[in-house]
C-alpha cells in the first residue's frame, strides 16, 4: 500500500485532557511512517464535538483509521460515521448506543473513584443568559484516579492543564453508533479509577469489538504506549485488505 492510499490516523482524546495525551504514541506512528492528526477537540457537547470532528475527517484525502480515548470514544461513536472512515479504535473508552448519553451508560454500572472528585465550574455562553457548567477533575485527586502509572511529575503537569468537559457533553444522545457499520477494537484500561473497566466492557462487548485488556490507568496511551500503537497499526493492517 502506497503512503498516498494508506490511511491517515485520527487521534481524538478525552476530558480532562488534550492531544498532548497522544505525545509518547504520535512518535511511535511517525516512525512507521504512518500519516497522523491529532486535533483539538472543544468538549463543549458530544454533539457537537462530533460534528467538529468529523469535519476534520472529511478534509482528509483517503482513509481514516479513528481512535477515541475515554470520551473521546464517545465523539468517535457518532463521527465515525464518515464515509472515509474505515476502523475505529477505542481507549479506555465509551461506545455508545445510538440514541444513548453518557450518562445513560455510566449509569447502568457503579461509580468510578473519579464521581466523587469532579469540580463544578460556571462559564459563561456568548448570546445567553444562563452559564454553562465546566466539569473538571480536583488537581490533588487527579494523579491517583487518572493517571497512577505515568511519570509523576507528568500527573502533575496534566493535573494543572485539564480541558475541562461541558455537562452538556453527558447529557447528550448519540445520534448514531457507528461500530455498527465499521470495524472496531477496543481496549479497557483493568485498573481504571477514572471510568468503571465494565462499562469500557460492556460498550465493547455489544458492539462485538476485538478487545483486549491491559493492566493500566486510564491513561493508557501514556503509561503503555505500545500496546496503544499495537492497537492501531492492527486496525491499520485490516483497512489494507
Amino acid at each position: 500500500m502506497s503512503r498516498s492510499e494508506s490511511p491517515t490516523v485520527v487521534l481524538v482524546h478525552g476530558a480532562f485532557a488534550d492531544a498532548s495525551s497522544y505525545a509518547s504514541v504520535i512518535p511511535e506512528l511517525l516512525k512507521r511512517d504512518v500519516k497522523v492528526v491529532a486535533p483539538a477537540v472543544p468538549n463543549r457537547s458530544l454533539i457537537g464535538d462530533a460534528a467538529y470532528i468529523a469535519s476534520v475527517i472529511r478534509q482528509i484525502e483517503g482513509p481514516v483509521v479513528l481512535v477515541g480515548h475515554s470520551y473521546g470514544g464517545a465523539v468517535i461513536t457518532v463521527a465515525g460515521v464518515e464515509e472515509n472512515v474505515k476502523a475505529l479504535v477505542y481507549l479506555s473508552g465509551y461506545a455508545l448506543e445510538e440514541g444513548e448519553s453518557l450518562g445513560e451508560l455510566q449509569g447502568k454500572f457503579p461509580d468510578s473513584d473519579l464521581a466523587a472528585a469532579l469540580v463544578y465550574t460556571p462559564f459563561p455562553i456568548e448570546g445567553s443568559d444562563t452559564p454553562g457548567t465546566d466539569v473538571s477533575v480536583e488537581i490533588d485527586k487527579f494523579p491517583a484516579i487518572f493517571a497512577a502509572d505515568v511519570d509523576p511529575d507528568l500527573a502533575a503537569v496534566l493535573a494543572v492543564s485539564q480541558r475541562p468537559l461541558a455537562a452538556q457533553a453527558f447529557a447528550d444522545a448519540a445520534p448514531a453508533a457507528a461500530w455498527k457499520t465499521k470495524p472496531s477494537w477496543g481496549l479497557v484500561s483493568s485498573s481504571d479509577h477514572t471510568i468503571n473497566p465494565d462499562v469500557e466492557r460492556f460498550g465493547y462487548k455489544r458492539a462485538g469489538m476485538t478487545t483486549i485488556e491491559v493492566d493500566s490507568s486510564h491513561l493508557v496511551m501514556l503509561a503503555h504506549p505500545q500496546r496503544v500503537v499495537a492497537l492501531i497499526e492492527e486496525a491499520i493492517e485490516a483497512t489494507a485488505k
